[in-house]
């Protein structure tokens, strides 16, 4: 069974290199995109997508890699970077006849807004962050056993081959697991919504692999090279996570604050599937974004 956002119109639009998104587009008004996160489509903004379809004209692509948009070869690690993958947001909403837009990621798709952000800062009116850390901050805070929680970002940073046949071999219990573990409210994700999360990484392993293993290698390095640029992000910013402060031992307001100046940064108590798990918090908290 193929699900879809119901009454949004599904394209296929150019984002850069030759790589080609799919996306949901629906609605009408100021254009906003959501950017879906890991094991994930852009089926989990199903919820919130018609919310903000009655304000808004709401774009949702699955990123390069995911679901049924390109998964092009990793023939190096700039085709996985947070940086290519953002360059492919900007152009897809260009496509569609928007140069400016307000941006919301959860998860991975934090990770590509936050260097779309950083990179294209004209193009961006307002930014939302669900559940991340950046990426050069991320390392940081992993440290110890309480590191355990994110082994997957260490065994999908080596070299390839290993992850990606280990994966492969198990595709539906490696990435159930991570609906299973990360799930507040399990009844939020309803069966055939997992299955279609599992049939779409099942499909999309070596390119998964890619955008992982670029966030321990390239992501770093343009993170970094911000960081000691000087660099900030230049637009209203709200970040929503978990607790994962007080659960890994760091500030994490003050981590996004040394990022983004015009901060509103929010906890909540929802698992880390916000967004289907508490759709109506999320959306109010996009709402108040787009407000500032």
């Amino acid at each position: 069974m193929t699900l879809s956002l119901a009454g949004f119109d599904h394209v296929r639009l150019p984002g850069t290199d030759g790589v080609e998104l799919a996306a949901a587009v629906g609605g009408s008004g100021s254009p906003v995109v959501l950017l879906h996160g890991f094991p994930q489509t852009h089926l989990m903004w199903r919820h919130i997508a018609e919310r903000l379809a009655g304000e808004h004209t709401v774009i949702c692509p699955d990123l390069r890699g995911y679901g049924a948009s390109d998964k092009p070869a990793a023939t190096g690690p700039e085709v996985y970077s947070k940086r290519a993958m953002a360059a492919d947001v900007v152009a897809l909403a260009a496509a569609l006849g928007h140069e400016r837009f307000a941006l919301v990621g959860h998860d991975r798709g934090a990770l590509v807004a936050f260097r779309a952000g950083l990179d294209h800062p004209d193009t961006l009116t307002h930014l939302g962050l669900l559940d991340v850390v950046p990426t050069l901050d991320m390392w940081d805070v992993l440290h110890g056993v309480s590191a355990a929680v994110g082994y997957h970002l260490f065994l999908m940073a080596q070299p390839p081959g290993l992850p990606e046949t280990m994966i492969a071999n198990s595709a539906d219990a490696f990435f159930g697991s991570f609906l299973d573990a990360w799930a507040g409210e399990p009844a939020a994700m309803p069966e055939p919504v997992r299955a279609a999360y599992l049939r779409a990484c099942a499909a999309a392993v070596p390119s998964i692999v890619a955008d992982y293993r670029a966030s321990a290698g390239i992501d770093v390095t343009h993170d970094q090279a911000d960081r000691d640029a000087g660099s900030q992000l230049a637009m209203p910013v709200t970040v929503v996570q978990q607790d994962w402060g007080a659960r890994l031992g760091y500030d994490a307001a003050a981590v996004w604050q040394a990022w983004a100046p015009d901060l509103d940064h929010r906890l909540t108590r929802a698992g880390h599937f916000m967004a289907e798990e508490a759709p109506d918090e999320i959306t109010g908290a996009i709402r108040d974004l787009l407000l500032r």
